[in-house]
């Protein structure tokens, strides 16, 4: 407790206290436009929620309702199509589609990857890289106490970025040779695959985000000859 007495100058005064030492950064405020294309973006991630759940049902459903659920998927996954059709068709427009291209530029950048990043993540190329790491939840936080260390975990965050980018981290350790050299370096070391693939999500974000704000497509660092 700050203090026992209560009034609405003093709880202004703490909240002005906490935003000054949590350097707290100003939230981004959406046009119509970029309004409309989280919306599409968000509305599509739902109907692949529920058409995934259709399909986890229609496994141990019975005859009588095999039927009806494998229609409800088919209409889910017509409309998912729609859906992302309409979402390329926005992201055609000159103020996403050069920043769309540098971010697939990147081995393991798809569209569900770049739009999510268009839509969930416009401070993308604008925060530095703790700052992007803390807004997007990929920075590990200490749980210390007293001499006892305990274990760094990821939290909070924008979980829609977030899922997006552990999708495309696992296709970058793959696919992408820096991304892939850093992830078997980590295990080499002894890191668990969850624990090397978290730090291999940072990097990747770190990349991107020096890409758009310097406004450069991917470019793989140059290989040495033996």
């Amino acid at each position: 407790m700050l203090g026992q007495a209560k009034t609405d100058k003093l709880d202004a005064k703490l909240l002005a206290e906490y935003g000054r030492i949590a350097k707290l950064q100003p939230s981004v405020v959406l046009d119509e436009t970029s309004q409309q294309l989280v919306d599409l973006v968000r509305r599509r991630r739902q109907l692949v929620e529920m058409r995934v759940g259709e399909e986890n049902r229609l496994d141990r459903a019975s005859k009588a309702m095999k039927r009806d659920i494998s229609e409800h998927i088919e209409q889910l996954s017509e409309r998912i199509e729609q859906l992302s059709a309409s979402i390329e068709e926005m992201i055609e427009q000159p103020n996403w589609r050069a920043k769309r291209a540098i971010l697939r530029s990147f081995k393991g950048i798809g569209a569900v990857t770049s739009a999510v990043c268009l839509s969930e993540l416009p401070e993308l190329g604008k925060l530095s890289e703790k700052q992007i790491a803390r807004l997007v939840g990929v920075a590990p936080i200490n749980r210390d106490s007293g001499t006892k260390e305990g274990k760094r975990r990821i939290e909070g965050g924008r979980g829609p970025v977030r899922s997006a980018l552990y999708m495309a981290t696992l296709v970058a350790t793959r696919h992408n040779p820096v991304i892939r050299a850093f992830y078997e370096r980590l295990l080499k070391k002894g890191k668990l695959k969850k624990v090397a693939l978290t730090a291999c999500m940072h990097k990747v974000l770190t990349i991107l985000n020096a890409m758009v704000r310097d406004n450069k497509p991917w470019q793989a660092p140059a290989i040495s000859a033996a």
